[in-house]
């Protein structure tokens, strides 16, 4: 209870000075040219796997949501690479890493890529950042390696009962139907429709404009590149039944990792009493803090606030 009371007094003195203030940046922010030329590939068993990496130091490592990739995390790293060796990773069957038909796409097998991936760059122990489906790996993740992981923290995403959301259950039969990569094709041919209520820029979007034109092609193009790519897509869906979660309650409720939720308000696949089911749940959680209208990929769209957020966390 010490350690709650301690973290939340230090982070209403940290926005008391204004909400996500951040030292100043000497570069632009990153675009797409950039993230691309920083873009590297580490070869291990479950495939080539891509991966941003900037920063020195303490590492993070940053888990994506479905279906972006790591460029998702490119105003965090621009904000937080000063303090940590930021890695934000493809997932398998996501963005540009490569692996084989027969290589499973699993959370499980996720999480052990992303050990497999922190053994190959010589890194011992991360703060954890993670949104969407990349918190299912997360979870199970803290809970199988806890010595690997100094502090977690999670957006909106899955947790316990909630994973995958019901919403997404249309979603999972036409990717086991082999289909779903046709709606992400659609969001490629169709701008309007990408930014729409039924696209994703519409329903995970706090505002479907920042959802642009080359975030659409970084996104996207890679999943629709091929029949092979588009296989994986599918499976990468399809894979998140059955649930992981239910089987690490237990573990949950016993870890012993410094744990922040922040959550986005406006997100109905992720309510908010999922955030406050993990705040019940882990000994060590310092506790919840709303970003009020925010969906379900705020984090890209206000890495201030993630950046306040993680700082406070890490205790720099």
């Amino acid at each position: 209870m010490m350690d709650r009371r301690r973290f939340l007094l230090a982070a209403t003195a940290a926005a008391s000075g204004g909400e996500g203030l951040d030292p100043p940046r000497s570069s632009a922010p990153t675009d797409a040219t950039r993230f691309k030329a920083e873009r590297k590939y580490r070869d291990l068993p479950q495939g080539r796997i891509a991966h941003v990496e900037r920063g020195d130091g303490p590492a993070a490592l940053f888990i994506h949501g479905f279906p972006l990739n790591g460029y998702q995390w490119r105003g965090a790293l621009d904000r937080l690479s000063s303090l940590r060796r930021c890695i934000a990773p493809d997932l398998m069957g996501l963005g540009y890493t490569e692996v084989s038909n027969a290589q499973d796409l699993s959370p499980q097998a996720q999480s052990d890529m992303l050990l497999a991936l922190l053994d190959a760059l010589s890194v011992g122990s991360v703060d954890l950042v993670a949104n969407d489906s990349g918190g299912t790996i997360a979870q199970l993740f803290a809970v199988q390696h806890p010595a690997r992981v100094r502090t977690m923290l999670l957006t909106n995403c899955d947790v316990h009962e909630n994973s995958p959301p019901p919403q997404m259950a249309g979603s999972i039969a036409k990717a086991r139907a082999g289909v779903y990569d046709q709606k992400i094709a659609l969001h490629l041919e169709d701008r309007a429709y990408a930014r729409s209520a039924s696209g994703i820029g519409g329903a995970a979007y706090i505002d479907p404009a920042s959802f642009s034109d080359a975030s659409l092609e970084y996104y996207f193009r890679p999943l629709v590149a091929s029949p092979e790519r588009r296989s994986q897509l599918n499976r990468y869906l399809a894979a998140f039944e059955p649930n992981p979660l239910l089987a690490i309650e237990a573990g949950l409720g016993r870890s012993a990792i410094p744990t922040r939720m922040v959550w986005g308000t406006a997100d109905p696949l992720f309510p908010v009493r999922w955030a406050q089911w993990l705040d019940r749940t882990l000994p060590r959680s310092r506790g919840i803090r709303l970003v009020e209208g925010g969906k379900l990929f705020w984090p890209e769209e206000r890495p201030d606030i993630l950046a306040s957020e993680a700082r406070t966390l890490w205790g720099v």
